[in-house]
């Protein structure tokens, strides 16, 4: 799927960012990623509220093999192929994936950032240079 299939796709659902990524492109509206479409297909984001229509509709995770596995992506759903062709129903549905990846960003914890763990250490003082000792030389 190429960029302008992608921006006419979402046409009814409303701007998006598209994003190149892996093998294909993500899809984001004000920063959260909800769609990934790349060569396996076009996947939406879900969570427990939408699997189930993405079952009802016999979709499937999206999924992908390393050399020692096949991992299933659970967050991630095909869509279903009849909605490429009705795009009032696919603005619902990426309305229903924008939401899930919005319940999914509201569950993790807030990144700590680097500035602030600078802001809160204390600033020790350095001591001062030890005096070097001057080796004595015995007279004899």
């Amino acid at each position: 799927m190429d960029r302008e299939f992608l921006i006419d796709l979402f046409a009814d659902f409303g701007p998006v960012t598209i994003r190149k990524m892996f093998s294909g492109h993500g899809i984001s509206v004000d920063g959260v990623n909800f769609a990934l479409a790349l060569r396996a297909g076009l996947f939406f984001r879900a969570d427990e509220v939408t699997i189930p229509d993405f079952e009802a509709e016999g979709s499937k995770p999206f999924q992908y093999s390393t050399r020692a596995k096949t991992v299933l992506v659970n967050s991630y759903w095909e869509l279903p192929a009849r909605l490429f062709d009705d795009s009032e129903e696919l603005a619902q549905w990426a309305r229903a994936a924008l939401a899930a990846a919005q319940r999914a960003k509201v569950k993790k914890r807030p990144k700590k950032k680097a500035a602030a763990k600078t802001a809160t250490k204390k600033a020790t003082p350095k001591k001062p240079a030890a005096k070097k000792r001057s080796a004595k030389k015995t007279v004899r």
